[in-house]
């Protein structure tokens, strides 16, 4: 975890946080300095586990945290910027309605509010983003649920999988090639795409997994946000396929899936316009790729248990095979956490029981990204 932390300053060595802020008085400091020192100390660390958040997500809420303070003076009227660790309730109200008259998304609101909750955590302010009733927000749109609420596989809005992503490898074989992976593998669309069939496809003794664990003898390995390495066994025929049809379309050993002649930003753009122009929009077919990563998810919990999720309906499971059957679709997702499956599979009886967690910190690149 040290490798990804950022250096301190050379002045700043055996110093606390606490002692840090100190040097920089409220009042006396300027609002944005106090602020690019916050960030500098806290913006590498997640707000609730143990761990450092990925440099995208630094990018985003940096950025995001800037512009904010800039608003409150441009946006909302606040002739004098508050020092960070002063910021208070009338501030968020007075930047949630001008959210409002902009009509940006729930999700994007709901991204700002846990960046501003990270904020409040960083200056001692624990809970100081409150509900969304209390900024005259509805409860329901704008309330993030760690439990899938509807099914939002392919098949689950009627599509024709198998046959829709045949036009599309038709049309662009490296987007197609793409979606066959996500479809058998449960990969996000960037993983997808950095995909390269021939170097990420290892035997079993290469993983370096357990001899226990083994159930294929070739695996594929994948990169996953924060840079977590996860294996999936090339043990149904569907990934297998996936893959070879992979090797079939790059040109070179070492080539990714995405076209050789573009970067990675350009081939990332490709795959939105393909998947936009076969339909394949919340707004046309009602799905999306990240539709198809639940898609695979699903069909994995009813492999192993032999029964649909709770987000298809399905039977109640005994508290062991639910949570063993869990654990496995979230490594298959790349997810550090066994309550993360819950974002595709839904909430289980058992969990219902309990008393609601605190809301989970936002992953604002995976709305798009896939998480």
């Amino acid at each position: 975890m040290a490798q990804h932390q950022p250096l301190r300053r050379q002045s700043w060595s055996g110093q606390t946080p606490q002692q840090i802020l100190e040097r920089y008085r409220p009042g006396k400091a300027a609002p944005l300095k106090v602020l690019d020192v916050l960030l500098e100390l806290f913006n590498a660390k997640h707000t609730s586990l143990d761990k450092t958040v990925s440099h995208k997500t630094r990018h985003e809420r940096a950025q995001f945290l800037r512009r904010f303070f800039r608003d409150l003076n441009d946006k909302a009227g606040f002739k004098k910027l508050p020092d960070p660790r002063n910021l208070g309730q009338k501030h968020l109200r007075a930047m949630v309605q001008v959210w409002k008259r902009e009509h940006l998304a729930p999700a994007t609101i709901q991204t700002y509010l846990s960046f501003l909750r990270g904020l409040g955590l960083w200056t001692g302010k624990n809970g100081f983003v409150r509900e969304p009733a209390y900024y005259g927000l509805n409860v329901e749109e704008y309330q993030r649920h760690e439990y899938a609420q509807r099914d939002k596989s392919w098949s689950a809005n009627g599509v024709d999988i198998d046959a829709l992503i045949a036009k599309v490898c038709e049309y662009d074989r490296y987007v197609g090639a793409s979606l066959r992976l996500i479809q058998s593998m449960g990969l996000r669309r960037k993983e997808s795409v950095l995909f390269r069939p021939y170097e990420n496809a290892v035997a079993f003794a290469d993983t370096g997994l357990p001899h226990e664990e083994q159930t294929a003898d070739r695996y594929v390995w994948v990169k996953g946000k924060g840079g977590r390495i996860r294996h999936i066994p090339l043990d149904r025929p569907a990934r297998a396929d996936a893959l070879a049809f992979a090797q079939q379309v790059v040109s070179t050993r070492d080539a990714h899936m995405g076209d050789p002649a573009n970067d990675l930003k350009k081939n990332l753009r490709r795959f939105d316009y393909v998947l936009e122009k076969f339909g394949i929009t919340f707004k046309q077919l009602g799905v999306t790729a990240h539709g198809l990563r639940h898609e695979a998810l699903i069909d994995h919990f009813e492999s192993l248990t032999g029964h649909a999720p709770p987000v298809r309906g399905g039977d109640v499971l005994s508290p062991e095979a639910d949570a063993a059957a869990r654990q496995a679709v979230s490594r298959l997702a790349g997810h550090s956490r066994t309550r993360a499956s819950g974002a595709y599979l839904g909430q289980s009886v058992a969990m219902r029981t309990r008393v609601p967690s605190r809301q989970p910190e936002a992953e604002p690149t995976d709305a798009k990204a896939g998480r």
